[in-house]
């Protein structure tokens, strides 16, 4: 969940890449964003799946 102020958009939202980034690696070539998006320096993305979709991880 987002904790910044004003929230970050959703990753379904038409503007999910202007979320913040938690995690930069530019050695590898992509970055976190907040809403769960990876953006790869190509312009290329991976968007998370839809929560009705996630398999749940045992504690």
């Amino acid at each position: 969940m987002c904790t910044h102020q004003p929230q970050c958009p959703p990753a379904d939202h038409r503007d999910h890449a202007s979320a913040r980034t938690v995690a930069f690696h530019p050695e590898q070539g992509w970055s976190l964003l907040c809403n769960g998006t990876i953006v790869f320096d190509d312009l290329g993305e991976l968007l998370p799946p839809p929560a009705d979709h996630r398999v749940p991880v045992p504690a």
